[in-house]
């Protein structure tokens, strides 16, 4: 007798009639008083296997009247049904049950909100769109990390707890030990960071650029995956206080070889789904996004568009369309212009080049022009920006000059400085914010929904 997964049943070649072992949960239990047909699931894949017990079972009784999520286990005879809706069932010999569960399991079989869902995100894994998302979810990090250890990029792990801002823009989350009911103060009166555990002011990162580029130096192509923190009071579906980013960079790489690298990953994950997620894309594209599979073929297939920034402000300003936020020169563009360009004008992926300097961080290359940088974002259908990159500024002169320019402690930055002073290396790199990818993968519209326990402001349950 053999002990198997569901998975097994599907992929391996198993004989007619013969006898195997299953354990797992049940999904579903419908018949009437003379057989049952138990909807059997060990989450080993998104198929469920169905087993068919009749009443002169000695346990027929007990197990007919089991509430759904009790775990048995079943040993039986393997039948394949090639006539029939699936391939196979299991006749049930010996059912016994092994962990019962409540009669009042939330998840019966009825179409749940995914605002509900949220609030019992610890079982949502368990419905079919979530265990699809969150399986898509699982193979595209593994796709990434694949694609770039293909092409000899080196996995950096950068630090969560740091005492730098990598975008300037200091909406960060501290993390200190300091007891917030008796704070030390110094002779000013304010808070002694001294005392910290750090000495210092340490805060979580939002991103493992800065860190990651001094192994660029090194060993050329490199990346980091990991999460990172915004604490922006934002609600948005688009943004969440906890996420995760990819950020490969590469040395001795101009602004087209980076969008190169960007599209290539993108496509590359987009392949390794519709090859290794077949069920979870077919389920998701006929109840999240009807047409799902179209796009994402079409993505993988076709090249993505180039554009400047100015040129693309010519073109929604003669575009005719009303948008809540006129556009013009120097603005940083919004959802509402970044969707209407790829979705209206170009109808596929979109790289927006060479963004005023103003709009952009520090760390990114000038242009001769004076007004722009090498900055490129990558605009999809239904989200809007997916990834965001630009050459790194190499001249450690400009460099000194706009962390001046954008007000930033030159001394948080010396060390990053100091990279240019011993040596010049011209490079390049880019960010994909995950859950902005999972969203694209799997149509799903909100970013709590692809990622398992979502922080937002004023919300972090689990």
């Amino acid at each position: 007798m053999q002990q198997l997964s569901v998975i097994d049943l599907y992929d391996k070649d198993i004989e007619d009639k013969s006898t195997v072992a299953l354990e797992g949960s049940v999904k579903t239990i419908r018949g009437s008083k003379n057989i049952s047909f138990i909807e059997l699931n060990d989450g080993s894949c998104f198929r469920s296997a169905q087993v068919i017990l009749k009443k002169d079972n000695p346990n027929f009784e007990e197990i007919s009247k089991l509430p759904i999520a009790s775990t048995i286990t079943v040993e039986g005879e393997f039948v394949k049904t090639p006539d029939a809706q699936q391939p196979f069932e299991i006749h049930g010999q010996k059912v016994e049950l092994v962990g019962h569960s409540n009669a009042d399991y939330p998840l019966q079989k009825k179409k749940q909100t995914f605002e509900y869902l949220r609030t019992i995100a610890h079982l949502r894994p368990r419905t079919n769109t979530f265990y699809s998302v969150f399986r898509i979810r699982s193979l595209a990090a593994f796709a990434v990390h694949e694609y770039l250890q293909h092409n000899d990029f080196v996995y950096v792990n950068t630090p969560i707890i740091t005492s730098s801002d990598a975008e300037g823009a200091g909406a960060m989350f501290r993390a200190t030990t300091l007891d917030m009911n008796n704070l030390p103060k110094d002779e000013d009166g304010k808070v002694d960071n001294s005392k910290d555990f750090f000495k210092t002011v340490t805060n979580l990162t939002v991103s493992g650029q800065l860190q990651e580029e001094a192994f660029t130096m090194a060993f050329k192509n490199v990346y980091t995956f990991g999460p990172t923190f915004r604490a922006e009071n934002s609600h948005t579906p688009r943004h969440a206080s906890e996420f995760w980013m990819i950020e490969p960079d590469m040395a001795y790489t101009r602004l087209p070889g980076m969008m190169d690298c960007a599209e290539g990953l993108l496509k590359y994950v987009i392949n390794y789904l519709l090859e290794h997620a077949k069920d979870e894309l077919d389920f998701l594209d006929q109840n999240v996004e009807p047409g799902l599979l179209d796009k994402l073929r079409g993505t993988a297939g076709e090249e993505f568009a180039r554009v400047t920034y100015t040129d693309a402000i010519k073109m929604l300003q003669e575009s005719g369309e009303q948008f809540e936020i006129p556009v013009k020169w120097g603005m940083d563009l919004k959802s509402e212009h970044e969707r209407y360009l790829c979705e209206e004008i170009y109808k596929r992926p979109t790289f927006l080049t060479d963004y005023p300097r103003d709009i952009k961080a520090f760390y990114m290359r000038d242009n001769d022009d004076g007004k722009t940088v090498a900055a490129s974002d990558c605009l999809v259908p239904g989200i809007g920006e997916i990834v965001g990159g630009s050459e790194r500024e190499e001249r450690e002169d400009i460099l000194d000059k706009k962390i001046h320019e954008f007000g930033l402690k030159p001394e948080e930055y010396a060390w990053y400085a100091e990279l240019r002073k011993y040596g010049e290396i011209k490079h390049s790199g880019f960010g994909i914010g995950f859950e902005r990818l999972v969203m694209y993968l799997t149509g799903m519209e909100n970013i709590r929904d692809v990622i398992p326990y979502p922080r937002e402001p004023g919300n972090a349950p689990f």
